[in-house]
């Protein structure tokens, strides 16, 4: 994992930073990028959520998608609408986002999916349906599997995003964080999802393990180019099944606890931190979720960002509580 120590005191997790000032100081003398900064509150609520948000939405401006994962009908794990209400309301001239899924179900169609939306609660404001109308190609800068993405063409009418995403385990990815929320996430139901899926004929899902994890890297790329510095990344690490939310109450029950929250500007850094967050948890409570992300191979996803030059895998984690 990366270079952060991560302790156990007692029954309550406690994360510290391994890039004190010394280390900073080494960082700077040799020309090296510093630790990426990932913000954490324990305080899983609508007032810790925002506080959260504040620290990191300073390049945050203009028209702006939060993009969430909206669920299968009833879906238990989904982050409370109560608490992304607090955070939408906070948030000048927004609202969520969301795109048609590949695999039929409560949101393979847009009208499906709308009913899902009220189902679940997220209709207290607007949510766009970026792929309802259709889509557009996005490039990808120095991607060696694709040279450009098809995402919701309303992605363009948006100046900012906030990806705000319930951190979980993952069917194909191991895990769904940031990353998986904007490239599967952003990408149309249509042709995007299958083209990150592999998909061919009656069969959706070529593409496994590795070759997954490398196609949702560069799928992101295309969201992080579009977006520059205008986007910002939320994980919740509540209610963390082995399952995403697409699975709804099919779902696996959590065997972890409640963690808190993150935030950064860094998309490497924020998943890298909500993972080993988790691998430091008592082994009764890590097992099933670290499972899943290895069996997967989903720390292919933490490599290859790196790789793709998406962020610092080394960060300070700065507690706000």
């Amino acid at each position: 994992m990366n270079k952060a120590v991560i302790c156990l005191a007692g029954a309550g997790l406690l994360a510290a930073a391994c890039a004190g000032p010394q280390a900073k100081e080494d960082n700077a003398a040799k020309g090296q990028p510093q630790p990426a900064v990932v913000y954490f509150t324990k305080d899983i609520s609508p007032e810790g959520l925002v506080k959260i948000y504040d620290k990191i939405s300073q390049n945050v401006q203009g028209k702006v998608a939060i993009k969430v994962h909206t669920g299968e009908p009833h879906g238990p794990n989904i982050i409370p609408p109560y608490m992304v209400k607090g955070l939408q309301q906070h948030i000048p001239n927004s609202n969520l986002v969301e795109t048609n899924t590949l695999y039929e179900g409560g949101r393979h169609t847009t009208e499906a999916h709308r009913k899902t939306i009220e189902i679940n609660g997220w209709d207290f404001c607007p949510v766009d349906i970026m792929d309802e109308d259709g889509a557009v190609m996005l490039p990808i800068k120095g991607g060696k599997h694709f040279k450009e993405m098809s995402v919701g063409k309303n992605l363009l009418n948006y100046d900012s995003m906030v990806v705000l995403t319930h951190f979980k385990g993952h069917t194909m990815g191991g895990f769904g964080g940031s990353l998986k929320n904007i490239s599967i996430g952003c990408a149309d139901g249509k042709v995007g999802k299958a083209l990150l899926h592999g998909s061919q004929g009656s069969d959706l899902w070529r593409a496994n393990k590795a070759q997954f994890m490398e196609n949702m890297v560069e799928g992101a790329k295309a969201v992080t180019d579009h977006f520059g510095k205008n986007i910002v990344y939320i994980n919740v690490l509540r209610n963390m099944s082995v399952d995403c939310d697409c699975a709804g109450t099919s779902a696996a029950e959590p065997k972890t606890r409640n963690i808190g929250i993150l935030a950064s500007t860094d998309l490497l850094a924020i998943d890298q931190a909500s993972v080993d967050l988790v691998y430091a948890l008592p082994e009764e409570e890590s097992h099933d979720l670290k499972e899943r992300i290895e069996s997967r191979e989903g720390l292919r996803q933490l490599s290859y960002m790196k790789e793709m030059g998406m962020g610092n895998n080394e960060y300070e984690l700065v507690t706000i509580d």
